[in-house]
């Protein structure tokens, strides 16, 4: 394994499990110093442990990315902690409501919305600031693919997803000056905890999902996770304000 990211500080949002876990084991792997955060606070310390066992730096600093004071108290941590951060991945979200737009509670609008773009916008917020004072570094933002396209029945998802592509966009531009990045991922079915308890939870609907990619199943943690670092990476160095597809073709159609 390379040591690309040796000296680096990254923090990874929603890192307990998923994609986001395998992106934090991977920088870890990598060189890199990481920063967890999520809510679950005893799976946030074991994920934290396995990585400094396995001969990594890892911190795990309980956060609900909601909670605009907990993000900011975390990347403080971070800088604190570590003197500086380079980079992030922004991971947390989920689908919370699968109702016709008529049928949506404004209550589960807002929830949606808080969980799949506010937290988005707070890490952006109390993160940019403190890469723009490292020097500069890489943000990664996970869309998803219903940030580019629509489907009935999770509108709320869609439109928050949607807006994180437009504000990764805005974010790029606004940072490019002081060599910050920021790109989007637009990431297909991932084969996580989560997607499996709320998408493919029974062998049918596995199936549905896996013949909605064109490759005919849906990813790996692992493969975005090598995606993800790679637009961390400064072999990246001219991708910024993207919205790039890891998705097994299911946007090309």
């Amino acid at each position: 394994m390379s040591t690309r990211f040796a000296s680096k500080i990254m923090m990874v949002t929603g890192a307990t499990s998923g994609m986001g876990r395998a992106v934090a084991e991977r920088l870890a792997a990598e060189g890199a110093s990481v920063v967890l955060t999520a809510r679950r606070k005893e799976l946030g310390d074991e994920v934290a442990a396995g990585i400094r066992a396995r001969g990594g730096n890892a911190l795990f600093v309980p956060t609900d990315v909601t909670v605009e004071s907990e993000v900011a108290a975390a990347v403080d941590t971070a800088v604190r902690e570590f003197g500086r951060l380079d980079g992030a991945f922004n991971n947390a979200g989920g689908v919370n409501s699968f109702d016709p737009i008529p049928e949506i509670p404004a209550d589960r609008w807002t929830t949606e919305l808080e969980h799949n773009l506010t937290s988005v916008f707070f890490s952006l917020k109390h993160q940019l600031p403190a890469i723009t004072a490292a020097g500069g570094g890489s943000i990664v933002v996970n869309a998803s693919n219903l940030g580019v396209v629509g489907m009935p029945g999770v509108a709320p998802y869609v439109a928050a997803k949607h807006g994180v592509v437009g504000l990764t966009r805005a974010a790029a531009l606004e940072h490019a000056a002081q060599s910050v990045r920021v790109n989007a991922l637009i990431t297909g079915g991932v084969d996580t905890p989560l997607f499996r308890e709320t998408m493919g939870a029974t062998p049918e609907s596995a199936a549905q999902i896996a013949a909605l990619h064109p490759l005919g199943r849906v990813s790996q943690p692992a493969e975005i996770a090598a995606f993800a670092t790679f637009l961390l990476s400064d072999e990246a160095s001219f991708v910024t304000g993207a919205a790039l597809a890891v998705d097994g073709g299911f946007t090309a159609r």
